[in-house]
């Protein structure tokens, strides 16, 4: 009788220890995949500043360019204003968050390709070498924003996997792990672009 209870004594002590170890790695797993999220979204932040503080110079080379529409400058540099005062940490990343953030920065854009559309009428802006470099610069830097986006989703995506998988979700949720908001495409992207000849 002695021994079946020490069995069973044993028996509940190695469960536990297993538990134990398995709640002490999943755990540590989901603290390492919340700071890959960290992360990525950090490098998302670092990718469209670089493209705000690019403005600056696009829009100082193009007030040196004589009748510059004045009304173009203005929108970018409001939209950039608007841009760089929408900021969030990862521990953020709300739907609602998300969505403010990719208005803004849609704003950016829109106010960039406006800008660059303005400008096919400037030949001699267009021919201006620092006005070249920029614009080179800045379809590197949007190349980076989506490489950038695609790695965040990613991230979230691994993240959101294991914190709502069974059985880690049970212990996701006792530490207070949710799912997290990734970009979503931009409004109109699921629709083809029309080409007419």
């Amino acid at each position: 009788m002695k021994g079946t209870r020490n069995v069973a004594l044993l028996v509940i002590v190695g469960l536990l220890l297993i538990f134990g170890v398995w709640g002490c790695n999943g755990y540590n797993g989901v603290i390492k995949q919340d700071e890959s999220v960290k992360k990525a979204w950090n490098n998302v932040n670092t990718e469209y500043q670089k493209r705000a503080d690019l403005v600056d110079n696009l829009v100082n080379t193009v007030k040196g360019a004589a009748n510059f529409e004045q009304e173009t400058l203005t929108k970018l540099v409001e939209a950039r204003a608007k841009a760089t005062s929408v900021n969030f940490t990862a521990d953020q990343l709300t739907p609602e968050n998300i969505a403010k953030f990719q208005e803004v920065q849609g704003q950016m854009t829109g106010a960039l390709s406006r800008l660059l559309a303005v400008v096919e009428n400037y030949p001699d802006l267009k021919a201006n070498q620092n006005f070249t470099k920029l614009q080179g610069q800045l379809e590197g830097i949007e190349n980076d924003v989506r490489n950038s986006r695609k790695s965040f989703n990613e991230e979230i995506n691994r993240y959101n996997t294991k914190v709502r998988s069974f059985p880690m979700n049970l212990l996701a949720g006792m530490f207070g792990f949710k799912a997290k908001e990734g970009f979503k495409a931009d409004e109109g992207a699921e629709k083809a672009p029309k080409v007419q000849f």
